[in-house]
């Protein structure tokens, strides 16, 4: 670890250990000790078939309009938290919806602007050691989980309450006026709220993972703690002056986040990629035309966002009751693609499973000769039988005064948004159950 992280990570370990806030670092997964809060409410017991895991793995959460989301989780020593087996069962569907087998980071690329540094976070600078206490007070109305991090830097104390999972307002789900004025079909939605908080050098990221009742899925990670002390050398044009005048400069850098999406879609791995893109023409004397067109991703692919452009991810094995075939579709937030490595040069990579393929940079498993260690190099021409997801979100910063101290959290992620996975809103009020398809009045 270069000293610059070094220093604040070793002081940061070893009140930690005095105080037996408990961080640690090994090789191999591991999972979850027990729950260090109680929630006020108990939750509904899971039923057997529900997550493969045992209850302190298990988590399960009904929302407002009906929607109980299913999972399981545990924690491995180099991505941290990962999410198996997440499942949707929306109000009216008998069984829940498979939908993720694996959710996790697939890495965090941190290039400075100078050239000097240079890290990859998960593989190289301990993020999952870094996992923090969590105080209680935020994770309102949830439940704290006590996580065993693989191979404690302290042995005798190997566990950290330091997985929340709670629900938080998410504002309106949806509103329609109805058309004489006299009603208003109105929602205000909750979010399930997963999150840990993982500490790498003066940075803390908050990795969140939030379920919608509609289906909605957002990834995002939010990047605070406090700026470098060590990086105040950038004065040719590489940094922002923090501090009176203009004396001290911050070095500005990116963070490049990587999520590695294993999806599962209705129990089957055996997805399918298309891709839409959308076209604009115009004729004189005419309205604008667009017309979307699909393609059908067939071979591994490093794909590039475009303003009229996105992917689904759809089902092979079921459809909803409207006989559509299920899909996620990939909602990418704002990014700043950063250019500077052929692995962050493309927004999205769909790679054909392999158990050895583990993080987009830096990959620590051996695949082969002339594997390559990055997501990239994995896009080789094979069929997609068994797609990986992967999204890269690029947040260039370049620091301002208000940063510190401590520094305002700032964002970036995407969304997995439901696309046909149930026939109509799964959070329609009764009312109107029966608008689905064209609907006319009658007369």
């Amino acid at each position: 670890m270069p000293e610059r992280r070094l220093s604040r990570t070793r002081a940061r370990v070893a009140a930690a250990v005095g105080a037996s806030a408990l961080i640690g670092v090994t090789a191999v997964a591991a999972g979850p000790a027990g729950s260090a809060q109680a929630a006020p409410k108990a939750p509904a017991k899971a039923p057997a078939a529900a997550a493969d895991c045992s209850a302190a793995y298990r988590i399960e959460q009904k929302l407002d309009g009906g929607t109980t989301w299913r999972m399981c989780w545990h924690y491995e020593s180099k991505a941290g938290l990962v999410l198996d087996n997440v499942s949707y069962q929306p109000k009216g569907e008998a069984a829940p919806i498979k939908v993720l087998t694996s959710a996790k980071l697939g890495q965090i690329h941190v290039p400075y602007d100078d050239g000097s540094n240079e890290y990859d976070d998960l593989t190289g600078q301990f993020f999952a050691q870094g996992l923090q206490q969590l105080d209680p007070a935020e994770c309102p109305g949830g439940t704290i989980k006590t996580v065993r991090v693989p191979g404690a830097w302290d042995p005798e104390h190997p566990d950290v309450n330091g997985l929340c999972a709670t629900t938080r307002a998410r504002g309106h789900a949806y509103r329609m006026g109805s058309d004489d004025g006299s009603k208003v079909y109105q929602m205000q939605g909750k979010d399930l709220l997963l999150y840990t908080v993982n500490q790498v050098g003066w940075y803390e990221y908050i990795t969140e993972w939030r379920f919608s009742g509609d289906g909605t899925m957002t990834m995002q990670v939010g990047a605070t703690g406090t700026l470098s002390p060590f990086d105040y050398d950038a004065g040719d044009g590489r940094g922002w002056p923090i501090g009176k005048g203009a004396k001290d400069y911050a070095t500005s850098h990116a963070h490049n986040v990587f999520w590695r999406l294993n999806f599962g879609l209705d129990g089957s791995p055996k997805s399918k990629i298309e891709q839409y893109d959308s076209k604009t023409t115009t004729a004189s004397g005419q309205k604008p035309k667009t017309k979307t067109t699909r393609t059908q991703v067939t071979k591994e692919l490093a794909g590039d966002a475009a303003a009229a452009r996105w992917w689904r991810v759809v089902s092979t094995a079921g459809k909803n009751k409207d006989g559509h075939p299920r899909s996620y579709e990939i909602v990418p937030g704002h990014t700043t693609k950063f250019p500077g490595r052929s692995y962050t040069r493309h927004d999205v990579y769909f790679t054909e499973y392999n158990k050895c393929e583990q993080f987009a940079s830096h990959n620590l498993r051996d695949c082969g000769p002339g594997a390559g260690k990055s997501v990239d190099k994995w896009v080789n021409g094979q069929t997609l039988k068994h797609p990986i997801v992967w999204v890269n979100i690029g947040f260039h910063h370049i620091a301002r005064d208000e940063d510190q101290e401590p520094m305002p959290v700032h964002w970036q992620g995407f969304q997995l948004a439901p696309r046909d996975v149930t026939a109509m809103n799964p959070l329609t009020p009764s009312a109107l159950s029966d608008h689905n398809g064209h609907t006319e009045e009658q007369g």
